[in-house]
């Protein structure tokens, strides 16, 4: 196109242009697929003022939910909207995209999705925004049929989720930290679980989210073994803590299949009684066995849970105690973090941790632990954990916290919500961490207000750092919005 303009010297000349971006893969969902040519008839009578109307709109709506409002700290009010916002930007709201660990800024992990969205960004947006919940979810549903290739090249039955990916086939280079951090396929159970109980939103189910639960299970159930003298043993996994791999009985990994593959009878039983054509459909899709359910329920009942009766503590996994810990004291602080300056063999044979495993058990599993034991476990994996991997400092604060560690938990989340602003790690040169922004909302309300959700019901234990006079928040709950104050002596 060319433009012939009359420009007068001093007087400013305006040229508006209105761009949009089309891809094939726009075609795969009904909502973006709208002929270029009607679309940017749309945008031409909007103009730039109706577009940014619409945003503003957008925002508007955006923040009346997602907004935490923190009395006495302005800086933190900066910090959490600035994390919030990424997250908005960043997520897949087509159902075919998901989270980049980067979001939308830096090259750091080519863009690629990991365990990250469902641990940590999912909770937030099934609470504030449940149809980008959804939307991430509906991504691992549509890439169901890559996982089932992926276990069946491992010669396993079911379905194995990529550790790392961006069209639903493993990208990830190395196994020991990469495919075998096998928890991928509960970790996304987990999420979808969360999003179902909170939004009450069970569609998803009916709608591929059932098939992955039953494929996952069946994953589980062939990947391990029924020994003698312990029971069903997951071996040969890496946990969430990438400086230990290769393990027999992780107890994060175990714990969390197991409920994998509880929830997979439960919902079974559910699609059974509630929608029998839904069922006979399924069963016959999968080619799924009358005895997979019972099998299903017996794994989990028996699933070997390691516990050493002398020390009181769980091992993170089977040979975890017998390894000597990390001398932390003749470690330079140059050298960290550790995987940039020692080979992995070497930090293999250590108790040292670069993200919690056993402390993310005793969170995402609290209901299976004592107050006593998770005090105690916390104690001891807190000391040998390098705080090398932005992913740590969230779970940290909100265990601390519910332990009653409120100051330490204080500190902790200084670290998680400031981690780019500040560049804590001195890496956000290659791109923002989303787990640690949606960290700092968990930190919040799974910390400081101690909320619980396990199946849908809601438990508040609040813990008031020293420094805040409130906090307030709103969550929206099954179809509903749950505004949250708490004050030093009332919530």
């Amino acid at each position: 196109h060319r433009y012939t303009i009359q420009a007068r010297r001093g007087l400013p000349f305006t040229l508006e242009k209105i761009i949009s971006y089309h891809s094939s893969h726009d075609a795969r969902t009904s909502a973006l697929n709208v002929p270029p040519r009607q679309l940017r008839k749309k945008l031409y009578a909007l103009g730039f003022e109706g577009l940014a109307a619409e945003q503003a709109e957008y925002l508007q709506d955006f923040w009346r939910i997602a907004d935490v409002k923190i009395e006495g700290d302005a800086s933190l009010q900066q910090s959490l909207r600035f994390n919030m916002f990424h997250l908005l930007q960043a997520a897949g709201k087509d159902g075919y995209t998901n989270l980049g660990a980067k979001g939308l800024t830096g090259e750091g992990y080519e863009g690629h999705y990991f365990w990250d969205t469902e641990i940590y960004a999912l909770p937030f947006f099934s609470y504030i925004q449940p149809e980008i919940a959804r939307s991430l979810l509906s991504f691992r549903i549509h890439t169901l049929d890559q996982a089932r290739e992926r276990a069946s090249e491992l010669r396993h039955k079911g379905a194995l989720f990529p550790w790392r990916t961006i069209n639903g086939h493993e990208a990830s280079a190395y196994f020991p930290a990469g495919t075998a951090q096998y928890h991928i396929n509960a970790d996304i159970v987990y999420a979808l679980r969360k999003y179902v109980d909170v939004s009450g939103d069970t569609s998803i189910l009916l709608e591929g989210g059932l098939e992955l639960v039953l494929e996952t299970a069946r994953f589980w159930y062939d990947l391990g073994d029924f020994l003698p003298q312990k029971g069903f043993c997951i071996n040969m996994v890496t946990g969430p803590n990438e400086y230990t791999a290769l393990v027999n009985n992780n107890v994060y990994t175990n714990m969390m299949a197991r409920e994998n593959l509880l929830y997979a009878a439960e919902l079974l039983l559910w699609v059974q009684q509630e929608h029998p054509r839904h069922y006979r459909r399924i069963v016959q899709a999968i080619h799924l066995h009358q005895k997979e359910a019972g099998n299903w329920r017996y794994a989990a009942a028996e699933m070997y849970i390691p516990y050493d009766e002398e020390k009181e503590l769980f091992p993170q996994d089977d040979s975890f105690f017998s390894k000597a810990v990390w001398d932390f004291k003749r470690t330079p602080h140059s050298n960290y973090p550790l995987l940039l300056y020692y080979h992995p063999l070497t930090i293999y044979r250590y108790q040292i941790l670069k993200q919690p495993d056993l402390v993310l058990a005793l969170f995402l599993q609290g209901k299976h632990f004592t107050q006593d034991q998770k005090r105690r476990n916390y104690d001891y994996y807190d000391r040998i954990t390098t705080g090398d991997s932005s992913l740590s400092a969230c779970v940290q604060s909100i265990v601390a916290a519910e332990v009653g560690y409120t100051e330490k938990a204080y500190s902790y989340f200084m670290k998680t919500v400031r981690m780019d602003l500040d560049d804590v790690n001195g890496n956000v040169k290659d791109g923002v961490h989303t787990a640690a922004m949606a960290g700092s909302w968990m930190s919040i309300v799974y910390g400081f207000l101690g909320l619980r959700d396990a199946g849908g019901k809601l438990c508040f234990s609040p813990h008031l750092p020293a420094a805040w006079k409130s906090i307030g928040v709103s969550l929206r709950y099954r179809g509903g919005v749950l505004a949250v104050r708490l004050q030093r002596e009332s919530i």
